[in-house]
């Protein structure tokens, strides 16, 4: 049985989705956000006191898109991963680590500078400066989509769409998700109708998320 540390909608949300889209059994510990500062005796699990985290035996990890990675080549095979021999199999990669590195990093400074600060130190010009820098990013995705793919690798749901739907999620908390483009904002509906997706909202819809 793995163990999930998850803070509700935050980054954690990728692993969370994976563990259902997969079918895997896992304990679900939900964590007030941020956790380092309303929960600090989580530092005692995970001393970086960040989300996610998951614990799986003897094995650790903190990166949201790389869990999902793991999760595919420990606990598979499973459609959800595009192998070596397929022909998208460089694009798959490249979604994964762009899909924080490049699409929910520039998000994070809005959500800081337009949320998440006390009002006297909130920034607008920051933050607007860094929406803009999401959306434009999130052209690649629009590229791609529009030469009539449904998914973004492999023709088939995977963990790309996980990854990189997470931006999605955090856009729309944002509100940047109708600045969005048409075929991404199709195919984030694609997503968001997904038994799996639909299963991991619920699990974090308890009183103590």
């Amino acid at each position: 049985m793995m163990d999930l540390w998850h803070c509700a909608d935050a980054r954690s949300f990728r692993p969370l989705w994976m563990l259902e889209e997969m079918g895997l059994p896992y304990t679900l510990h939900l964590l007030p956000f941020p956790p380092r500062w309303q929960q600090p005796d989580y530092l005692a699990i995970n001393p970086l006191g960040t989300i996610p985290f998951l614990k799986d035996g003897a094995a650790e990890l903190t990166e949201s898109s790389g869990i999902l990675h793991y999760l595919a080549a420990k606990h598979g095979p499973t459609p959800l991963a595009v192998t070596p021999d397929e022909a998208d199999f460089a694009l798959y990669t490249n979604y994964l680590f762009q899909s924080d590195a490049t699409f929910t990093f520039p998000q994070t400074l809005v959500l800081r500078y337009r949320l998440l600060e006390p009002p006297e130190k909130r920034q607008p010009a920051v933050a607007d400066a860094y929406a803009k820098w999401f959306l434009s990013r999130m052209g690649w995705v629009e590229t791609h989509l529009a030469d009539g793919r449904e998914w973004l690798a492999a023709g088939r749901f995977t963990a790309a769409d996980i990854a990189v739907g997470y931006a999605c999620l955090l856009a729309g908390t944002l509100g940047l998700l109708a600045d969005l483009g048409p075929e991404t904002r199709g195919w984030w509906g694609r997503c968001t109708a997904r038994d799996g997706y639909r299963r991991a909202r619920a699990a974090q819809s308890t009183p103590a998320a």
